[in-house]
């Protein structure tokens, strides 16, 4: 849960600004200005622009946020005369002012001689947010590793041809996260480039269990000595990744598919279906030390590699029309936090900022701002603010962007 206690009177913005404080929005305007003044120098001066203020960015970054709720394709919808404007905000800005800021937005303005990593535009913000997800929330025991489902606007998909679908969906990185599986909450983001040379560029792609094997590391960097118990997908799932996490004490639930994984050293008996007709429950367990691999047949055959619990305690997988079926207690428990991840992708994955730039820096940032507001919002839910005003998800986005705006008294309470 939440490691300090929010004030009754705590609005939207005092939520969101535990993950991007006011020091990093002054450090965007000091950014945007230095690459504005860079841009005209070598293009010729902008006699429309002045420097961005604080306050302007604050609205800028409302404007956009205003995305996440309202999901229309273009964000400059706003000011238009069409479904998607919104008056009672259009007036904070022109759109001229917001075209212009748009133009020059930078969180790091120059590239420093030291820097080769593709994101350097935003590194400095990521690590910036994840202490903030560090230092304002301790997780459960239970943390799942995925890549979280961000919905792509329904109008859109709606209106466009599979061409403009496929090209559309051509995003040049993938984002993973660490996920406490109880609440919902963010822990890690890891963005994977997939343009690069290096350890972390196109050959690792085409090594995809190594590439899956880098990412789980990288997001379980902060997890050693903590006893989690990391839930994975087949692609992360391997005996190799689960020995090296358990000498780090970190302990794994995870499925595994002969396709997707990497089953080196597994036994092959275990990988290939019986030819014998099993009953629905049935199961056979290999052990190796503390590893155990199931074997569990529902409709087919399910395969789980785990050392975090023990294959003999039972569990049961409760269906609706066919009630109770017996399985092993680490089936129950991976078949549990899997259901949660799917409700918070249902829940959270549609208030994803829905503005899309061509830049791959400026598509990382807007997911990673969307991943802190949703942390935002399950931080309030889990404080005695909720109590006293209960806004839904919308509601709290809609607030937030009046507060970046200036249009609400963030200093007293609702």
């Amino acid at each position: 849960g939440p490691t300090r206690k929010m004030p009754l009177t705590a609005s939207a913005m005092d939520f969101f600004q535990l993950f991007v404080p006011d020091n990093v929005l002054k450090n965007m305007v000091v950014q945007t200005n230095m690459y504005a003044k860079k841009y005209q120098e070598r293009f010729g001066s902008d006699d429309a622009w002045i420097d961005v203020t604080l306050s302007e960015m604050k609205a800028f970054l409302g404007y956009m946020i205003s995305t996440s709720i309202h999901h229309c394709e273009s964000v400059l919808s706003i000011w238009s005369s069409g479904f998607y404007s919104n008056k009672s905000i259009a007036l904070i800005m022109t759109q001229s002012r917001f075209e212009k800021i748009l133009k020059y937005f930078h969180v790091v303005a120059f590239r420093s001689s030291q820097t080769t990593h593709g994101l350097y535009k935003i590194q400095p913000f990521l690590d910036s947010l994840q202490n903030g997800f560090d230092s304002a929330f301790r997780p459960s025991q239970a943390q799942v590793l995925h890549e979280p489902l961000i919905d792509e606007d329904p109008v859109f998909i709606a209106t466009c041809t599979e061409r403009e679908l496929r090209k559309r969906k051509k995003r040049k990185f993938s984002l993973w996260v660490r996920q406490c599986s109880s609440t919902g909450f963010i822990c890690q983001i890891y963005v994977h480039l997939k343009e690069g040379s290096g350890a972390d560029g196109l050959d690792a792609l085409k090594n995809k269990p190594q590439l899956h094997s880098m990412v789980a590391k990288s997001l379980c960097q902060n997890a050693s000595g903590k006893n989690y118990i990391i839930f994975t997908g087949p692609s992360i799932t391997s005996l190799n990744l689960f020995e090296e996490f358990e000498k780090q004490g970190i302990y794994c639930c995870g499925l595994l598919s002969t396709r997707k994984s990497d089953c080196t050293g597994l036994p092959p008996s275990m990988l290939n279906n019986p030819e014998t007709p099993q009953s629905r429950g049935q199961y056979r367990i290999r052990m190796k030390g503390n590893m155990s691999l199931i074997c569990w047949y529902n409709k087919g055959h399910f395969r789980f590699l785990t050392n975090a619990y023990s294959p003999v305690q039972q569990g049961v997988i409760i269906k609706r029309k066919s009630g109770e079926i017996p399985c092993p207690l680490a089936v129950e428990a991976f078949a549990a936090h899997l259901s949660y991840i799917c409700k918070y992708d249902d829940k959270y994955s549609k208030y994803f900022i829905s503005h899309k730039p061509n830049k791959t820096w400026q598509q990382v940032f807007w997911f990673a701002i969307s991943i802190a507001i949703n942390n935002a919002y399950i931080l309030y839910k889990m404080s005695e603010a909720y109590h006293v005003t209960r806004y839904s998800r919308a509601q709290f986005g809609e607030r937030l962007v009046r507060e970046l705006l200036g249009l609400e008294d963030t200093s007293s309470s609702h």
